[in-house]
């Protein structure tokens, strides 16, 4: 297992892959640092800011675009050399397999996406942003974990799954989870909106009309990243690798 997962580190963190999931990042950290340079001392401001920051651009755009970018590539190069076979050959289990593929992509993007996180609402809130930064950030983990289970299985199924997992952030969770509100049970950004406010109803008291309690808000990523492992571990079992 440490062999794949050493492996899986070395595939996803190339050079052009790394410097996409950095730069995305780093924008809401640098337009941060400049609303807070310019803006800082208007609260009504900042705070309205902080949630279109965290709320808007990392949890619905930025999270789901760098874990797509990592996780839909974890299979991809033994599917495009056509060497996955020398894996699933080898006496290991497909479970041995999944797990180091799976945590490849949320070591990689965790830090980078928590890290931006924390430094949103440190430069925005200041040394009272401590507790609000620690919530967004845990928010946004549960988030990694499972965009990455369900965009892994997605890379094993087709050659397409970028255009897959952008048709799924886009479309679903964009734009159906929006317009019709019963679907919030099975979104991905409510479930990280429902922890983010769950641990901080204060900073984020305005997201809490539509969020889901923290209790379903954790219960719904964990079914799903449980059913989407192991459909990836089920697909990788009966897949007829050339």
């Amino acid at each position: 297992m440490g062999t794949v997962f050493r492996l899986t580190l070395r595939q996803l963190a190339s050079r052009r892959r790394l410097a996409i999931v950095v730069l995305l990042a780093a924008i809401p950290v640098g337009l941060s640092a400049l609303v807070n340079a310019f803006l800082g001392e208007e609260e009504d401001f900042t705070q309205g800011f902080v949630d279109t920051m965290v709320n808007a651009m990392l949890v619905g755009l930025i999270l789901p675009i760098v874990v797509m970018t990592l996780a839909t590539s974890a299979f991809g190069n033994e599917l495009e050399d056509r060497t996955l076979n020398m894996l699933v050959l080898k006496p290991i289990s497909r479970l041995a397999i999944v797990v180091p593929k799976l945590l490849g992509s949320i070591v990689i993007a965790a830090p980078v996406l928590v890290g931006a996180t924390t430094a949103v609402v440190l430069i925005a809130l200041g040394d009272g942003g401590v507790r609000a930064a620690g919530a967004a950030s845990g928010a946004l983990l549960v988030g990694v974990v499972t965009y990455a289970a369900i965009f892994t299985w997605a890379g094993l199924i087709t050659k397409n799954a970028l255009a897959f997992a952008l048709v799924y952030v886009f479309l679903w969770e964009a734009l159906l989870v929006g317009f019709l509100p019963g679907l919030r049970f099975v979104s991905i950004r409510s479930y990280t909106v429902g922890v983010m406010h769950g641990l901080d109803d204060t900073t984020f008291a305005a997201l809490g009309d539509d969020a889901l309690t923290l209790p379903a808000a954790l219960a719904g990523a964990g079914i799903i990243s449980a059913v989407f492992f192991l459909l990836t571990v089920r697909r990788l079992r009966r897949m007829d690798v050339p």
